[in-house]
């Protein structure tokens, strides 16, 4: 019986540790290395330079650029885009002296957001389904679904549909007022001053 293949790629220059588990299609370029306990879902892609876990959760369809590392303590669902030399932490107060491995915080990225290049998440924080985190933004508190952010420390400047063209410019909703994306057609309803959800 021939030994069953796998259906992943992986660049030769790039290491595996045991107890990885990686899903069908999903592609790990140069020069990364996905630690041990690690969950990757199928067809995903990690660009050249990635550090992943150990002990990461990976959902399906997740986009990770070149120069990103994803400690120990996030977790990341389907259809997220990670741009390229994006940055997560894992400790509030880091010193080279102490170990603080028992200390890491829990960060989760929501389906389908948005992580721009260059954007830093500071972690113990939860970005919101289809949220999108602007280039170079720092992320300090927990941001709402279909948001969308920028700056340091990252402020709410608008609202995007889940296609990722901007629905509404400023931070705060109307309440229960109903929003159309000019790009797809879809509807959004707004539940209060920083809640949105999709109607169709």
């Amino acid at each position: 019986m021939e030994p069953v293949k796998n259906k992943y790629f992986v660049h030769e220059s790039s290491y595996i540790d045991s107890g990885v588990e990686i899903g069908d299609n999903s592609k790990i370029w140069h020069f990364c290395h996905i630690m041990g306990n690690t969950k990757i879902g199928k067809d995903c892609s990690f660009g050249q330079n990635c550090v992943v876990g150990p002990n990461v959760v990976i959902g399906n369809n997740v986009k990770v650029q070149n120069n990103v590392s994803i400690y120990d303590g996030v977790e990341i669902e389907d259809d997220v885009f990670c741009g390229p030399s994006m940055v997560f932490t894992n400790v509030i107060n880091p010193r080279s002296h102490v170990s603080r491995k028992h200390e890491y915080k829990k960060t989760l990225l929501k389906k389908g957001c948005s992580i721009g290049a260059n954007a830093t998440v500071v972690c113990g924080h939860t970005i919101g389904k289809y949220a999108f985190v602007g280039a170079g933004a720092v992320v300090t508190k927990d941001i709402p679904d279909y948001a969308l952010v920028t700056g340091n420390p990252a402020k709410i400047k608008g609202w995007v549909c889940q296609c990722g063209v901007k629905l509404i410019t400023g931070e705060k909703l109307e309440q229960n007022k109903e929003y159309k994306c000019s790009e797809c057609g879809s509807l959004y309803l707004s539940k209060d001053s920083l809640e949105l959800e999709v109607m169709s």
